[in-house]
């Protein structure tokens, strides 16, 4: 719930429109960052009723990890929504989301592969608020592109680098900035990675002391870490 929406709330309780219990029941939910909705495993219809509840509440909604076909449907059910299919996301909200962040997110991805975690770790970020960049293809197999953009990796203020194979883009990240970084193992890789569990322990094993890690494929667990990171 952002600041205009909280007055309003507040006005509207002590004008007598609005029991205090009904308020408390609004304010239990996330501060600021929309309700989020995990797609797979549920049905377009069960999507739908989801989504319309929490409108009708006057909440903001995300639906993560949602298909074209799905999001379709949802969008027939409930209007007034916008797809991203490369993050595949759903996203509702009342205009344009303002930015709260205090910094840049920079979301650096290692390679081609990657880019589906990378979008919906950047799209995630935007729709909570914060100012994105992205990088894309600099993995350490193609070193010079990461070094070329030195500059850009330092001006950010929380850094979100997803990586598969061996994992070992978050690393060096780490050894070139004093910012926080997100490291997000991807499921990408030969036999020998184990789909992520490689990257992933790589990550966790890193020397670098600025790197914390999400599970694999999360890039919205990183972009929600990201976002709590920019506020403070």
């Amino acid at each position: 719930m952002d600041r205009d929406r909280l007055r309003a709330l507040l006005e509207s309780v002590q004008r007598g429109e609005v029991e205090p219990s009904q308020a408390l029941e609004r304010l239990a939910h996330r501060s600021g960052l929309p309700e989020v909705v995990y797609g797979p495993g549920k049905t377009a219809r069960q999507i739908a009723e989801v989504v319309r509840a929490q409108r009708d509440a006057g909440l903001a909604v995300l639906v993560t990890r949602v298909d074209a076909a799905t999001a379709d449907v949802v969008l027939r059910e409930v209007p007034g929504g916008e797809y991203d299919a490369p993050a595949r996301l759903l996203c509702y909200s009342d205009g344009e989301v303002p930015v709260r962040g205090k910094g840049t997110v920079l979301v650096v991805s290692a390679g081609t592969s990657d880019l589906a975690v990378a979008a919906e770790a950047a799209g995630v970020a935007r729709h909570y608020g914060n100012l994105v960049e992205t990088l894309h293809d600099v993995g350490i197999a193609g070193i010079h592109r990461l070094l070329a953009s030195s500059e850009q990796l330092r001006k950010a203020r929380v850094l979100i680098v997803v990586a598969g194979m061996e994992g070992a883009l978050p690393s060096v990240v780490g050894g070139m900035v004093d910012k926080p970084v997100i490291a997000v193992p991807t499921s990408v890789g030969y036999g020998a990675s184990f789909g992520g569990v490689a990257a992933l322990l790589g990550m966790l094993t890193s020397c670098a002391s600025n790197v914390c890690v999400v599970n694999i494929d999360n890039g919205f667990g990183a972009a929600h870490v990201a976002t709590l990171i920019n506020r403070l």
